[in-house]
């Protein structure tokens, strides 16, 4: 049991700084997200990896990780906060393409 929380730990000391990395440097993640429930989830998707599977990420590969998910995380739902006349006007940009 000790193992498992010691892992966690080290998983919440690798994922929190890049997390607060990416939110400095992004202000759709400031508005749209927050940051300690995004730690706490990414370390949960991250926990699935097993310690070995952790180590062989490098930093930077993680960050792209990292980033991809609180990007599509900040982008779900957008489309719930549009207006009808902006959904209209999104619509009708979609069928033109």
């Amino acid at each position: 049991m000790q193992q498992v929380s010691s892992y966690h730990q080290e998983l919440i000391n690798r994922i929190s700084p890049i997390v607060e990395n990416l939110f400095k440097g992004n202000s759709l993640y400031q508005v749209k997200l927050n940051q300690q429930e995004m730690s706490q989830m990414l370390v949960e998707v991250f926990g699935k990896f097993s310690l070995e599977e952790m180590m062989e990420i490098k930093d930077d590969d993680l960050t792209e990780r990292i980033d991809s998910i609180l990007v599509i995380e900040a982008v779900s739902g957008t489309l719930n906060d549009l207006t009808a006349e902006q959904i209209e006007m999104f619509d009708a940009a979609v069928k033109r393409k």
